[in-house]
């Protein structure tokens, strides 16, 4: 099995059953070794920095039902609310003087954010602080639409794949949701120019080994700056309610994984890790990671963007999350660092045209 690992690292890409024996045949022992590749891929391109990004969460308004999340439309339990330009602006003032150099704006499908709002909003920050890269999480659009928000001035944009399996992805979502639409979303997003952000839940119902092998082809087919992952938990209010969460274990592997199909790939260590185990984000970073994404969001509505059960954090202050999380990350050797934290390649073209 090593030497998969061995050959995965030289030659950054497997076979879908390469991965798939990976992954069923996985060891303690095999993930320690892996573990160990992946912190030297890690380190040749960003040493012991880690970045941060200022998650602002600006709306829970969702005109989409997945299966999954917590704030899907037809879930009536939930408190809707919606930041208002004031109010991020003020999130993003606190976040740069803690020394956040990204803000990231994540939001359900809310229609209320019409292109027009989002491009005055995305101008309005980016004016502000032009120092700062901006990232949007805000679901699917048009290409016409990403094309506005580029042109504004958005750096990067995430947009989990959720699975690169059609059959699969059907299974979580409504039918008037496509893989298809989803994949050529992220496409227009690499190609306009974004540093471009996919992903997909560990442990998610109905998900295979087979799965997780697609995942890791489309990946390294796509070729996106960003990939998050985490384990799917359960949110009580949505169809799978009851259904098991995904494990610390595998998902840390699949960390290691993705560490060496996408050596200089920006990779968080995430909110969902630390929230199935108390030391999961720091587990993250020694699995491969490099990011981490403290919240920037007011207090006042942390508990209403509940995607899933037992969020962490939800009532710490943003000066307490940034401090603690430096805290942990010095605990285990590594440093946050006050930095836009670009993809090497972006970061380069960046600096020749200053």
């Amino acid at each position: 099995m090593k030497t998969l690992i061995d050959k995965l690292r030289r030659e950054t890409v497997l076979s879908k059953e390469e991965y798939m024996t990976l992954i069923d045949g996985r060891t303690p022992e095999l993930a320690d070794y892996l573990f160990e590749q992946a912190g030297a891929v890690r380190h040749r391109y960003y040493g012991h920095d880690i970045y941060i990004r200022g998650l602002i969460e600006f709306t829970n308004y969702c005109k989409n039902n997945c299966y999954y999340c917590g704030i899907r439309c037809e879930n009536r339990a939930v408190q809707r609310y919606r930041l208002t330009e004031e109010e991020i602006l003020s999130c993003c003032e606190s976040g740069y003087a803690l020394g956040f150099r990204t803000f990231v704006l994540q939001g359900g499908e809310d229609p209320y954010f019409t292109q027009e709002r989002m491009v005055s909003l995305i101008h309005r920050i980016k004016q502000r602080y032009p120092d700062c890269a901006l990232t949007l999480s805000i679901g699917e659009k048009s290409r016409e639409e990403y094309q506005a928000y580029f042109e504004a001035g958005a750096d990067r944009y995430l947009l989990r794949h959720e699975t690169a399996n059609d059959e699969h992805y059907r299974r979580l979502h409504p039918e008037n949701m496509s893989p298809q639409n989803r994949k050529r979303c992220l496409r227009d997003l690499k190609e306009i120019g974004f540093q471009t952000g996919c992903g997909f839940m560990v442990g998610s119902p109905f998900q295979t080994t087979e799965c997780l092998a697609e995942d890791m082809l489309f990946i390294k087919d796509l070729q996106p700056e960003m990939v998050g992952i985490g384990p799917f938990i359960a949110q009580h209010d949505t169809p799978f309610r009851d259904c098991p969460s995904g494990t610390m274990e595998l998902t840390l592997f699949m960390l290691g994984l993705l560490r060496l199909t996408l050596p200089q790939v920006l990779l968080p260590s995430t909110t969902a890790l630390g929230t199935v185990h108390p030391q999961g984000r720091e587990k993250g970073i020694l699995a491969g990671a490099n990011v981490v994404m403290p919240n920037l969001s007011p207090v006042s509505v942390r508990k209403k963007y509940l995607l899933y059960d037992n969020k962490i954090c939800t009532g710490d202050e943003a000066a307490e999350c940034r401090n603690c999380l430096a805290q942990r990350m010095k605990a285990i050797g590594y440093e946050v660092v006050v930095s836009r934290g670009d993809y090497p390649a972006a970061l380069s073209e960046r600096k020749e045209t200053l």
